[in-house]
Order: C-alpha cells, then structure tokens, then sequence
C-alpha cells in the first residue's frame, strides 16, 4: 500500500497519473494546501520542503521498513523503478539502447522539474493569484512558457511521446504543467505536436481517472482563493 499526501494541483496530478496508469493499491491523504497542512510537523517529516505530494510506500522491494519520498520528479522515478513501467525503455531492449533510452526520459524529467513547471507556474501566479498587476513580469514568464512550448513541441515532432514511441513518467511530469490556468491559458495555437500529444494522454482512461480525483479530494477545485489561502501559499518566509 502507498499513503498518496496529495492536493488537486499540477505537481499532485503528477503521482495520480502514475499510480492509476500502473494500478497500484494506494489512499490519498488529503493535504490541504490552503488551510496549511503543509507544515504539519507530521507531514514535515515526510517532506521537509513543507510541499505536496510525498509518498509513504508500505512495501517497499527491499522488504524493509516503509519509504517516505518526497518531490514529484524523485517519486516518479521511485514508482518507474518499483514497477519497472513507464520508463521509456522498450521491452526487450539491449543494455546500450537502454541506457539511451533511460537518459532521455531523465533529461526531460528535469527538463520539467526545473524549466515547465516553475515558469508556467509563475506565469499563473502573476496573471492569476499577484495582488499587483506587473506587466513585466506576466510578459516575462509568457514569453518563457511560450519558448518552453516550442521547445517541446520540437521534440514531439514524429514521436508519439516525449521520450519516443512509449509512454513515460516524462509523459507523466510535463502533461499537467501545459496552460494549467483557466484563468490565464497559455495560447497552444502555434505547437501542433503539443496539442496532439496532449489530446492522446488526455483521451487515456487512467488520465481521466486521475483528474476526477479532483473534485472528490477538494470540493472547491478551481474556486478563488481567499485572502488568507493566499497568505499561507505565497506569503512563507524562512522565518
């Protein structure tokens, strides 16, 4: 059994792909980012970046006591290695071509984690949750998030997927950070390979299994925020 600490967000969505994808036996524990059950002292010790998700696997292949994970990249490619599914390495493949293999999945994991979710994430935070208006900077992260989107749509050109011809928890990470806002979506008019590649992993029934979660974990979804959930997701300092 997995403990899934999950709120309905981009990086959540990340983990509910995965598991559904690949049928594990998991139970969401809902972690409340607006109410700032992030910094349960509990949940601290779990995930000490005082974010969500973070796992707790109960069974863990070594048969040891359980392992708690946490950041979306890292769990991922803890999930890819417990199942050996959704790795980007065909079945069958010989040691050198799945080495290769593998190093593009990688490369385009952290290609997310450090380019696609942070600046299409402060896009969103400029256009959608900044109590000020600043031009510079909602130009400053579209024009980012735009240059991302070429960049991808590129790499998806003649591939099925991200790492090539199978689906992967490169798949998995970069899906939910395309135009994540209603409010303020990203123009995806000029990427063709994105928006195919995004209707396939859309149409797939664990996607829509994954998202429904949604609604069930958080009632509100979608909603404004109030002042003070603001307060709490954007105003921590080290102190």
């Amino acid at each position: 059994m997995i403990d899934l600490h999950y709120w309905p967000t981009p990086n959540g969505h990340k983990i509910t792909l995965f598991l559904e994808e690949a049928g594990l036996e998991y139970r969401i524990v809902p972690v409340d980012i607006g109410k700032g059950a992030q910094f349960d002292a509990d949940y601290l010790k779990i995930s000490p970046n005082n974010k969500m998700p973070a796992i707790v696997d109960h069974a863990p292949a070594d048969g040891g006591a359980p392992i708690s994970i946490f950041e979306s990249g890292a769990i991922l490619q803890y999930l890819a290695g417990k199942t050996g599914r959704f790795t980007g390495i065909a079945d069958g493949a010989d040691a050198g071509t799945a080495l290769r293999q593998g190093i593009v999945v990688n490369e385009w994991l952290f290609w997310q984690m450090a380019g696609l979710g942070p600046m299409t994430g402060q896009y969103g935070h400029f256009n959608v949750y900044a109590p000020v208006d600043i031009g510079y900077a909602k130009e400053r992260y579209r024009k980012e998030s735009e240059r991302l989107l070429g960049v991808l749509d590129k790499q998806l050109h003649g591939r099925d997927f991200i790492a090539g011809g199978e689906y992967s928890i490169a798949d998995m990470a970069c899906y939910p950070w395309i135009s994540p806002y209603d409010k303020a979506p990203l123009d995806l008019a000029p990427f063709a390979n994105v928006r195919r590649w995004q209707a396939a992993i859309r149409a797939r029934p664990a996607t829509q299994r994954a998202y429904a979660l949604s609604k069930q974990v958080n009632p509100q979804a979608g909603k404004e925020l109030s002042d003070e959930e603001k307060k709490i997701l954007f105003g921590q300092g080290a102190r």
